[in-house]
């Protein structure tokens, strides 16, 4: 257990998880300080939205900083002096790495960088950072173990993501940092972000507009309510891994549901939970998209004793319910 009062800093925490993630760690006691670049790669409504709703009634204020900035990170450490560090700030989406690479280089691994830094300068106990399912490619072989080989990324994306675990690995074998990589699968639920399918298609089927689908809906994907990934989080924060003989302190888990779902099927369950049938547009497989996303989580439950397991419908049900109370609000149209 991490002790009352200590000082956790949750980067991009105006994000999807690290809204949750700060939130989570202040209503068990912790001294949560925040902080997000709130870029504009999706609505900041959304982002000020998240701020005010679960951080700001726990008396948390979201600092503007810059990572890739590494005299802003050495200032937000010098400040806050944490015993922990959650890093959640990155460029999210697969698509768009191919569009904009550099923004990916930027804050995927330029601030990344940064951070690891700072941690060797400022020694918290422990580092917890967020990689990606999308680390194992196109494989074929599922369940998708740590130990599976993870060499062969399919978009840049992913491997800013590999690279990340590379680079805490080295940090933690040269310096002593104990650092836990975590490999989120499809994450969603509630103040979700736009850009991610299941949030789109939602919003695109109660506006009856046609939802795009790739690969003639076959692909499967490994959808984990945000409830169960905050809950892995602040539990793996609490247990970093020791160093043992020669092997750094630094490990990587998986975080996903361990039940992958066809995206028709969960097509056919959103159109179930929301009341209204689908408008199909079929498009072919997209560059860095990959067939399967499946998580073997054993390695998480012998660790912490927890593996996500909410069910596909129980987690539509509360987005559905926050998404239709957000677009009647007129925040998100």
């Amino acid at each position: 257990m991490i002790p009352a009062n200590t000082p956790i800093l949750v980067t991009g925490a105006a994000g999807f998880i690290g809204s949750f993630v700060a939130s989570r760690l202040a209503r068990m006691g912790m001294t949560v300080a925040a902080c997000d670049n709130f870029n504009d790669y999706y609505s900041t409504d959304l982002k000020h939205g998240r701020v005010n709703t679960l951080l700001a009634p726990h008396r948390i204020s979201c600092e503007a900083v810059e990572l890739a900035d590494a005299l802003q990170v050495n200032r937000l450490f010098e400040r806050v002096r944490p015993a922990y560090v959650v890093h959640l700030a990155a460029q999210a989406g697969v698509r768009y790495s191919i569009k904009n690479p550099s923004a990916y280089v930027q804050s995927n691994l330029v601030a990344f960088a940064n951070i690891l830094e700072a941690c060797r300068q400022f020694k918290p106990r422990h580092l917890v950072y967020a990689s990606s399912s999308s680390v194992y490619g196109a494989s074929q072989k599922a369940p998708f173990q740590e130990s599976d080989r993870t060499d062969e990324p399919a978009s840049f994306y992913a491997a800013t993501k590999k690279a990340n675990e590379a680079l805490a690995h080295s940090y933690s074998h040269l310096f002593g940092v104990a650092a836990t990589g975590l490999r989120f699968f499809t994450v969603y639920g509630p103040w979700g972000r736009p850009d991610m399918a299941y949030f789109s298609f939602a919003q695109k089927m109660l506006k009856s507009e046609a939802i795009p689908v790739f690969a003639q809906g076959e692909l499967k994907r490994d959808f984990t309510y945000i409830d169960d990934i905050v809950e892995g989080i602040v539990r793996v924060l609490a247990k970093p891994a020791g160093a043992t003989g020669s092997a750094a302190p630094h490990t990587v888990f998986n975080i996903g549901n361990h039940q992958p779902v066809r995206v028709l099927d969960f097509i056919a369950a959103l159109e179930e939970t929301l009341g209204v049938r689908a408008k199909i547009q079929f498009l072919p497989m997209q560059p860095g998209d990959v067939p399967i996303t499946y998580a073997d989580t054993s390695k998480l439950r012998d660790w912490v004793g927890f593996a996500p397991a909410t069910p596909l419908s129980e987690g539509l049900l509360h987005f559905r319910d926050w998404l239709v109370n957000w677009m009647t609000n007129n925040k998100m149209n």
